[in-house]
């Protein structure tokens, strides 16, 4: 399925968070959910380069990364700002449900 909809995005957010008691344990039970369904390293371009996602981490201050590789160099990109290639990668339906909850957590409507 390569369109979700809010409904649908909203049971893997509640899946993601279930047993988190603030916002840290969310961000930690939402990287544990994309490690484990997004398939990586999937390509993407990132300002007009093309670079090679190859893991999901998390920065000291609970930021959700992607490392993006090239030519030798690597640089981390949040989650919240990594274009997804299209078709996107299996399971980019969590990122998309991470960047979901990110909007909501901050006080944006759904």
């Amino acid at each position: 399925m390569s369109t979700w909809s809010a409904a649908e995005l909203d049971v893997l957010i509640e899946e993601a968070t279930v047993d988190a008691y603030d916002e840290i344990e969310a961000v930690n039970g939402f990287l544990a959910v994309i490690e484990e369904h997004l398939a990586v390293p999937f390509p993407t371009t990132v300002l007009g380069v093309g670079v090679n996602v190859v893991e999901i981490g998390l920065t000291n201050d609970s930021r959700v990364v992607a490392r993006c590789v090239r030519d030798g160099f690597r640089q981390d990109i949040a989650l919240l700002d990594l274009p997804l290639p299209v078709p996107p990668p299996d399971g980019a339906q969590w990122v998309k449900a991470y960047r979901r909850w990110s909007g909501c957590w901050a006080g944006a409507p759904r």
